[in-house]
């Protein structure tokens, strides 16, 4: 019951056609990323990361990819492990795309 992170890019932004094409995909088939939120669920400093739902869906547009940034920080503090770091370093990568193109956004996927 993992949290899967996927890039999508956004096609039709300025048409009423808007729909978004996945890019690229974070799997988490072994719950790695949903323990690290729990690690810092409800801490106060991760708002964003706080909203991610094991069974449903949570949106980071390119605009709050700098705060989710900022919030990646408290995950690499409280992982333990090293699949646990190479998650972190993987969802950095996929979220300093999504900063970088305004045309791009992030979908925390529950199971």
């Amino acid at each position: 019951m993992g949290v899967d992170v996927v890039l999508y890019r956004v096609v039709g932004v300025r048409s009423a056609r808007r729909r978004v094409v996945p890019a690229e995909v974070l799997p988490d088939p072994d719950d790695v990323l949903l323990d690290l939120v729990g690690r810092v669920r409800g801490a106060g400093g991760t708002p964003l990361l706080d909203r991610v739902d094991p069974v449903g869906e949570l949106v980071v547009s390119a605009g709050q990819a700098a705060q989710l940034l900022a919030e990646l920080c408290r995950l690499a503090e409280v992982a333990r492990s090293t699949p646990e770091m190479t998650h972190v370093r993987r969802l950095d990568r996929l979220v300093r795309r999504c900063r970088e193109d305004r045309e791009m956004e992030i979908r925390f996927e529950g199971d």
